[in-house]
């Protein structure tokens, strides 16, 4: 039933088109060349058990959305809210603490839900999401207010600027999850 809510409260949205344009790496270069992959996905055929036959359907994936499986919810949501702006749009109590929670900013979303919510709604993957920690990987339009807002946070990985053009910093959430925030700097018109 947990899982059944869950599922209800998730907000569809449109997905956001990413692509970086780069020029090649000049000749003799020891620099990697950075590839940008298509931003689309082609329609895949599937299987149709019903009939007996292939049919091909297009895949739509309107949003991929993040859970992040941590022993409290609390600390996170503080991390998120009072230093990105992020709203706490839907929660699922469990006892006195949070069990799991939705956090949105424009339309963008994080999910954290608790060990021993975990435990009780999906007990098969309960080991598996104490393993963590979760790696992810955050362009931003602007650094500078994203250094502003993680200053106090554990730093992994202070600024610095990438071959394939990017200002970057990592920090990791109260959880111990690390968190890369990119920018991308606009290439030079030849």
């Amino acid at each position: 039933m947990r899982a059944a809510l869950i599922t209800a409260l998730l907000l569809p949205l449109a997905a956001v088109p990413f692509s970086v344009q780069r020029p090649p790496a000049p000749a003799g270069s020891a620099r990697p060349e950075f590839r940008p992959a298509a931003n689309h996905i082609a329609p895949r055929r599937v299987s149709s058990t019903l009939a007996g036959q292939e049919k091909t359907k297009p895949m739509s994936i309107q949003n991929i959305t993040a859970v992040l499986f941590v022993p409290e919810i609390e600390p996170c949501l503080k991390f998120w809210t009072e230093r990105f702006g992020f709203q706490k749009i839907s929660e699922v109590p469990e006892g006195d603490k949070l069990g799991f929670v939705i956090l949105q900013k424009g339309n963008v979303q994080l999910m954290y839900q608790s060990y021993r919510s975990v435990d009780k709604d999906v007990a098969a993957i309960s080991s598996a999401v104490r393993k963590g920690p979760t790696f992810l990987y955050i362009v931003v339009d602007d650094l500078d207010p994203v250094i502003q807002a993680v200053k106090g946070a554990e730093v992994y990985m202070p600024e610095r600027k990438t071959f394939y053009g990017s200002r970057e910093i990592g920090v990791k959430d109260p959880a111990g999850h690390h968190f890369t925030f990119a920018q991308f700097i606009a290439q030079p018109q030849h």
